[in-house]
């Protein structure tokens, strides 16, 4: 879905490291920069220093916009909390380009964020999609 736009892939959210693995392997060529409080893997897993950005994503977030403003083809909010989800949600906004993907657990509700209608070959997917627009 964003293998025409060009720009990094935002990672918000460690959990376990399965996402970005995940997206490590199918973004091979894009830069995915990983915003959480701490990551937790082995130093060979561990993203490279310049895409990881320590510290509280509600304030590491709104401190990365000039470094990517408006350039973001996908989010991923890898956020159990729906709570937390909707506070994180705008504050990655400004690094999105028109086109982006966002994925989500939590159902969003931003202007300027449409629902992505799943796939028929999807069944009983957590994710919500949404567009930026």
């Amino acid at each position: 879905m964003v293998t025409q736009l060009p720009g990094p892939a935002l990672q918000i959210g460690w959990g376990d490291g399965a996402a970005y693995d995940h997206l490590r392997e199918i973004l091979r060529r894009r830069e995915i920069i990983v915003f959480d409080r701490q990551i937790a893997v082995s130093a060979e897993a561990l993203p490279a220093a310049a895409q990881r950005v320590l510290g509280d994503p509600r304030d590491t977030l709104p401190q990365a916009w000039d470094r990517c403003p408006r350039e973001a083809a996908l989010a991923h909010l890898n956020v159990l909390s729906p709570r937390l989800a909707a506070e994180l949600a705008p504050l990655a906004a400004p690094m999105l380009r028109p086109g982006a993907v966002v994925i989500a657990e939590a159902q969003l509700d931003l202007p300027g964020w449409e629902l992505i209608a799943p796939a028929e070959t999807v069944r009983d997917s957590r994710d919500h999609l949404y567009r930026v627009t």
